[in-house]
């Protein structure tokens, strides 16, 4: 379908700019959303008698979303989820659950996520406040309010309790060692014993016999 911008699409085109498009991306999206007219003649006669008031209205809406985006821009948001020890997260956090995180005018089709985010960290999350302004926000995804302040101050989480755990497994592998040697020490030290003892018993029989023998000699 041939259409007319009435705005900047991404990828598409700027105002005023006539496009094919494929019919669904028309009906679907376009049309609706007031972006593009169809290319007709008489909608192309329309939008020159029109193109003064619409590309004035379209830079009134960018400065306002100039100035909200300013307060926007770098801001962090922190999302708390549960998630596994890799740091994969029982879930994901949606374009939808940005947008309401951001609030304000900020809709889940403004929030440019390409897939749901579905692992701890921070992510860098693009969000289309205008088709000319574009601000950048940081989702800080975590599993405690407390993983979330050290995620921010550069720590990875993951790889610090991997680090633990395995300092963990260090410690208490050595603890069993230290056992297993205390234990095999004590052992043949009570082996060590009982030889001595066994050859002390042999020599006091030994002796007992000799002695009764010289008894029944005599």
């Amino acid at each position: 379908m041939k259409i007319v911008l009435l705005e900047k699409v991404e990828k598409l085109g700027a105002i005023g700019d006539v496009v094919n498009v494929k019919d669904g991306f028309a009906r679907n999206f376009l049309l609706p959303q007031s972006k593009a007219l169809r290319a007709t003649k008489a909608n192309l006669v329309r939008f020159e008698a029109e193109r003064e008031f619409i590309e004035a209205r379209n830079a009134e809406t960018a400065a306002k979303a100039q100035v909200s985006g300013g307060e926007l821009d770098g801001k962090t948001f922190t999302v708390i989820r549960q998630a596994g020890e890799t740091g994969i997260l029982y879930g994901s956090v949606s374009s939808r659950d940005i947008a309401e995180l951001v609030g304000g005018e900020v809709k889940r089709s403004m929030v440019a996520l390409e897939q749901p985010i579905k692992n701890l960290g921070l992510h860098d999350v693009r969000v289309k406040l205008h088709p000319e302004v574009s601000i950048n926000v940081v989702v800080n995804v975590a599993r405690t309010e407390e993983e979330a302040v050290r995620q921010l101050a550069g720590e990875d989480v993951i790889k610090t309790q991997m680090d633990d755990d395995r300092a963990t497994a260090e410690e208490q592998n050595a603890e069993r060692a230290d056992a297993s040697e205390m234990f095999e020490g004590d052992y043949e030290n009570q082996l060590d014993g009982l030889e001595v003892a066994s050859d002390e018993a042999s020599d006091e029989t030994t002796g007992e016999t000799k002695a009764k023998s010289d008894t029944e000699e005599e």
